[in-house]
């Protein structure tokens, strides 16, 4: 299908296997059983949100962030390689001071994703396991996605230091500095880790079995391909594998339903929200509503075409830097949706998500690119901007209004 010139911003949502969707009116988007697209509709303002904003403190280039289980301490990345902490709560600051691995800093890599392992209990702040991810050198000039863990110790009340960190997995090594992905999500019941593994931008083997490229992978917790995965029969890399045929995989989070979404940035456009399902092929970069910076098209899906569709596509995009489905109460109304921050949209989105379909989606320009968005203990949002120029990413904390 040959794409034609946009004029206004558009939003696609795509239910199953097909966009059957119609324009809403009151800044979100409505799905329907007519054809067409679902296009974005009236934007709602930072003065119309339903939500207030707050600033709370400045982080550089940070990356990703976690709260310590049932505590109000967030620790969040940073790229060069720091590990910083705050409490929210209190406003006490600090760091971890040794222990952390070394990381090849540099174009889109660095220091990376961040996740307390499931054997944290809430209100415990010392003696657990600590999951970090990040871009690793090799041989030569080339490069890799790494996942290791250690035990994080704090003993002091602005300090903690990682021991015994070592590298669970590696992913494999190539050249370039871009799409590592490397986000860590553990499943509900504690017994497996999920990583994005990106496709370090060289296209094709996102759709090779050979490779920990371009892929879903489900572990063990000790980095080891889990038993009963899809493609476990062929062994190697394959063993790994839950789900093949991403980009840059940059946001996984599970939805109270026990469903796994995943968000995806697309090449010139054509960001996904995907819902993760084991053994699917996603398309790329075969399929996909984007085409290349250069202009080269790529043929969009279709309903024959034996991929998975995105439930939601961006164009323009958004370039989504993570993913929340939120699971609290303080924003009723959002228990279960997902949140989505933009980097070149510069705004977050809020996806109702009813079962396995997207229904809707709200945007709120921010004036920022926003890198990261965790949900506090308390139910509150805290939304990270990416590193401005000449200035640090601002920790922002949003609650309701009223």
């Amino acid at each position: 299908m040959m794409r034609s010139l946009l004029v206004l911003p558009l939003i696609t949502l795509a239910a199953c296997n097909s966009a059957a969707t119609t324009n809403g009116q009151d800044g979100g988007m409505d799905s329907a059983s007519s054809g067409g697209p679902l296009t974005r509709g009236a934007e709602v303002s930072l003065a119309d949100a339903p939500f207030t904003v707050e600033e709370m403190g400045n982080y550089e280039e940070p990356w990703a962030a976690d709260f310590m289980p049932g505590t109000n301490l967030l620790f969040i990345t940073g790229k060069k390689g720091q590990v910083w902490f705050k409490d929210v709560a209190t406003g006490r600051t600090g760091s971890i001071e040794s222990g952390l691995p070394r990381v090849d800093y540099g174009g889109q890599g660095g220091l990376g994703d961040i996740a307390f392992g499931p054997d944290w209990e809430d209100g415990q702040t010392s003696g657990g396991t600590l999951y970090l991810s990040f871009a690793e050198a090799g041989d030569g000039d080339t490069r890799g996605a790494a996942v290791g863990r250690g035990t994080l110790i704090c003993e002091e009340a602005d300090s903690c230091r990682l021991e015994g960190f070592e590298v669970l997995w590696r992913q494999d090594k190539t050249t370039g500095r871009g799409h590592y992905s490397h986000r860590i999500h553990f499943s509900p019941d504690g017994e497996h880790m999920f990583v994005t593994a990106g496709d370090r931008q060289k296209l094709t083997p996102a759709q090779e079995t050979d490779n920990t490229i371009g892929k879903v992978l489900r572990m063990t917790l000790d980095g080891q391909p889990a038993a009963g995965n899809p493609w476990a029969d062929q062994g190697g890399a394959a063993a790994y594998f839950w789900s093949i045929g991403h980009r840059n995989l940059l946001g996984l989070d599970f939805a109270p339903d026990g469903r796994l979404w995943e968000i995806e940035m697309g090449p010139a456009h054509g960001d996904e929200l995907n819902l993760i399902e084991p053994g699917k092929n996603y398309g790329w970069p075969v399929r996909s509503y984007g085409d290349h910076y250069d202009g080269r098209e790529i043929t969009d899906h279709s309903p024959d075409d034996g991929f998975e569709k995105p439930k939601v596509y961006w164009d323009p995009a958004t370039s989504p830097a993570s993913l929340l489905i939120y699971s609290g109460d303080l924003f009723g109304a959002w228990t279960g949706d997902a949140l989505v921050p933009g980097l070149s949209g510069q705004e977050l989105n809020h996806i109702d998500i009813e079962g396995d379909t997207a229904v809707a989606i709200t945007h709120y320009p921010m004036g920022a690119r926003l890198r990261e968005v965790v949900q506090g203990p308390d139910g509150a949002i805290y939304v990270l901007e990416d590193d401005r120029r000449g200035s640090d990413g601002t920790l922002l904390r949003l609650t309701p209004k009223g």
